[in-house]
């Protein structure tokens, strides 16, 4: 998933919403959050992502990926962002499980280092 390609399809609806103010109000968040997403000041949220396709009916599937209708309205939407939430909750745990085997290879590495050293 590229953020600078859902930026731009934000950046539609910002402009769909006549403007960032228009958006925040339509979905209950600072239009300074807005503004900050938009110039990647601060990270695509899926809490974001969530507001857009649940309260404006903006399809999961054209905002993520670009493909798709544009807007929606069936049950599945929200079944497709619960999938994406457990999805990325996946990539987290695995993401925490790569750091901890790094860590582990980094002292692994010193040790055989050490006993070379000392062989």
């Amino acid at each position: 998933m590229s953020d600078e390609a859902i930026i731009k399809r934000l950046k539609v609806i910002v402009k769909e919403h006549r403007g960032q103010l228009g958006l925040a109000g339509a979905i209950g968040v600072d239009q300074g959050f807005i503004s900050k997403v938009i110039n990647q000041k601060q990270d695509i949220s899926y809490y974001l992502i969530r507001k857009l396709c649940f309260q404006l009916k903006y399809s999961p599937e054209w905002l993520i990926l670009g493909t798709g209708e544009k807007k929606i309205d069936k049950p599945e939407s929200a079944k497709l962002i619960t999938e994406i939430q457990m999805m990325r909750t996946e990539v987290d745990i695995l993401h925490a499980r790569m750091r901890a085997y790094e860590m582990e290879m980094k002292e692994l590495r010193e040790q055989l280092h050490l006993e070379k050293k000392a062989g």
